[in-house]
């Protein structure tokens, strides 16, 4: 009945927030539950959806405050999660997400798990010179949305880093396409399309950014993001496409932040979640767990003079009317 907190073996709060934001989904969960349990030990000892499920039973039934995440920890090593370093929550989040599918043997738990989280995108290539347009339709599991624009400059909303993903983009000079129909290389419109919107929508704000001398540098500029995000709203007809159906889906509510505070060398992962039975935030901090408000959220913003203050990374949305 309380919000259960995850102990930090060693470097481990990256993968300690993520599992707080899966576990924290209710339609997550139904999903896991209906898992089919290897009969062997060995097989239990190398499948992640068990080890998963076993330590959600254990943070359901126990009277701790925290539980020990090392069996499903050791688990993901076998398939070569490495122990006791820093990951990327944007990474760490597909390879665990890929595991997952992997090894559930029911295709209809890998359907549901599929429309829970899978995003599908239209890409489009036109050439300038002929009427050549060639699309191809594309799944991801993140929209990774730029902190800058082409120019450099930073984005002041998050709106605006969706309407930049979304705008078409000339292909000129040394990044031009051959086509086949002019049969050289020639200039390029490429542009994607919004096609469907899962039921949670992970959203990966870019903040750790290459530079030309190969130095990565963490963005910290101050960037809001909406409790309610309607995406009829935010794209043109142009970069959509979508019957009405499907566009009457595309309002969602905020449910969790995985926030990154430090440097690129130095950091640490807490999860700010939204608790779908009792609307109330909390903070999921390793084995400390405590009820927060929206102002404290909202604190992951960031600022642009404060480089190891907390910032959001990964923004996870939910379907406020789910078809």
């Amino acid at each position: 009945t309380e919000a259960i907190g995850l102990y930090n073996i060693g470097q481990s709060c990256c993968l300690n927030s993520l599992l707080q934001v899966f576990f924290m989904n209710i339609r997550f969960t139904r999903i896991l539950r209906r898992i089919t349990v290897p009969l062997r030990a060995e097989q239990k000892k190398r499948n992640v959806p068990y080890q998963m499920l076993r330590l959600l039973e254990e943070m359901q039934c126990g009277k701790r405050k925290a539980v020990n995440p090392e069996a499903l920890a050791v688990c993901l090593s076998v398939f070569k999660v490495k122990l006791f370093v820093q990951h990327d929550a944007a990474q760490l989040f597909l390879t665990l997400w890929n595991l997952i599918k992997r090894q559930m043997n029911k295709p209809e738990l890998v359907e549901e798990l599929n429309d829970l989280y899978t995003i599908c995108i239209q890409e489009h290539l036109a050439c300038q010179k002929c009427s050549f347009e060639e699309k191809r339709n594309s799944c991801m599991l993140t929209l990774p949305l730029p902190l800058l624009d082409a120019n450099c400059r930073m984005l002041k909303t998050l709106k605006d880093c969706l309407q930049h993903f979304f705008h078409p983009e000339e292909l000129t000079d040394h990044n031009m396409c051959f086509c086949d129909q002019c049969g050289r290389k020639t200039p390029f419109l490429q542009s994607m399309k919004l096609v469907h919107l899962p039921q949670t929508l992970t959203i990966h704000l870019k903040r750790f950014c290459f530079e030309k001398s190969a130095y990565i540098h963490k963005l910290s500029h101050y960037l809001p993001f909406p409790q309610d995000l309607d995406f009829n709203a935010v794209l043109t007809e142009s970069q959509c496409q979508a019957d009405d159906n499907e566009k009457a889906g595309w309002q969602y509510d905020l449910f969790a932040v995985v926030a990154h505070s430090g440097s690129i060398s130095c950091g640490h992962y807490c999860a700010y979640v939204r608790s779908l039975t009792e609307c109330k935030w909390y903070c999921f901090n390793d084995s400390e767990v405590c009820q927060v408000l929206w102002d404290d959220v909202k604190c992951t913003y960031g600022h642009s003079n404060l480089h190891w203050g907390e910032t959001a990374y990964l923004l996870i949305y939910m379907k406020k009317h789910p078809q």
